[in-house]
């Protein structure tokens, strides 16, 4: 591995990003194709369901013929099944392209490899591991839901500088309580729309009355999911009942629902099934943003990935305390008014 392996692979893992919030259940996967050094293709995989980043960075080379003297870089082994898209294998395979670098294996049961045999069979020189902890941590919600068979994990809360994560509530106040400063509204709702779906219990819907959506940045909003074990509320007086965003209800009742509301039942309501039923409704990744007893309910039974926990700069001297993760963050900065601390489950 060169320098300029390091770099082109650099330039894959920058294009493969782009795609957050677009591709999944899809891996983010970019590509550059170098002739002497110089890119003369480049792509990423734009879209789930459209073409894959191989297919993208061929069709930007200008002139074909060069393909048989190049290296393709991609962050992310080849597909070499078809499912929407032909195999980008045979892709490789038949434009001649006879040097191929790749950051890591795919651990997708389909592929794992035969990506890779496929194209040392036509004769290619394949090279794996080029910046792979990189590539691996770029598609850890991918990895985890295929080796987990759940989705990827993040809790999110936002606490005052004293710990109280929320007003009292013994009086039946309604509404939201916003703890960070207007500016964080912007990352928060960036956050939802690199992630398949959000998260709350019913608790938050009565007192909150949550959009769960990702109004303050311009993407596309997550799947919405409210836990409602006995279909307590009326989701036609809940923003939760939009039509426009797809919602699940996890409830133990049978519903019968039509278009974007859905009502779907566990095997029971532990959180180890009800994440199974994530899976098997192709949910890769999940933050959740519900009150204290649901994010505890996930901390207790050490199920969660990643921790995101934002402390405003308000105090309110009593109410629901924060709840802890008792671990140093691994990250920690300043947003506006804000601090972030990004705490990760290994």
């Amino acid at each position: 591995m060169t320098e300029l392996d390091k770099i082109f692979m650099q330039r894959c893992l920058e294009l493969a990003k782009l795609g957050q919030g677009s591709v999944a259940p899809n891996p983010m996967v970019g590509s550059v194709i170098v002739h002497n050094n110089i890119i003369i293709g480049e792509g990423y995989h734009q879209q789930y369901g459209q073409a894959h980043a191989e297919v993208n960075a061929v069709n930007a080379v200008k002139d074909k013929s060069l393909l048989k003297e190049s290296t393709i870089y991609i962050n992310l082994e080849p597909c070499a099944h078809h499912g929407k898209t032909p195999p980008c294998a045979d892709l490789i395979i038949a434009n001649k392209i006879p040097n191929v670098k790749i950051g890591c294996i795919d651990s997708f049961a389909k592929v794992a490899g035969n990506g890779i045999k496929k194209l040392e069979a036509a004769g290619a020189k394949v090279e794996v591991g080029i910046l792979e902890e990189e590539s691996l941590a770029l598609n850890k919600r991918f990895f985890t839901f295929h080796a987990s068979k759940r989705p990827y994990i993040i809790l999110k809360w936002a606490e005052t500088e004293d710990g109280f994560m929320d007003m009292d509530r013994s009086k039946n106040e309604k509404g939201i309580f916003w703890i960070t400063s207007p500016e964080m509204k912007t990352l928060v709702h960036k956050w939802r729309h690199e992630e398949s779906a959000i998260l709350v219990g019913n608790n938050t819907i009565v007192t909150d009355n949550p959009q769960l959506n990702c109004r303050d940045y311009a993407g596309v909003s997550p799947i919405r999911i409210v836990i409602d074990e006995n279909l307590k509320l009326d989701y036609g007086a809940f923003n939760v009942g939009d039509r426009s965003v797809l919602t699940y209800i996890i409830t133990k009742k049978k519903v019968i629902a039509s278009g974007n509301l859905q009502f779907v039942q566990p095997k029971s309501f532990a959180l180890n099934d009800i994440m199974t039923l994530l899976y098997e409704l192709n949910i890769q990744s999940v933050i959740i943003e519900g009150g204290k007893f649901t994010l505890e309910k996930f901390i207790l039974d050490n199920l969660w990935d990643e921790a995101r926990v934002l402390t405003g700069n308000k105090m309110l001297q009593k109410g629901i305390k924060a709840t802890s993760l008792n671990r140093k963050s691994s990250l920690s900065y300043a947003y506006f008014s804000n601090k972030v601390n990004i705490f990760t489950n290994v």
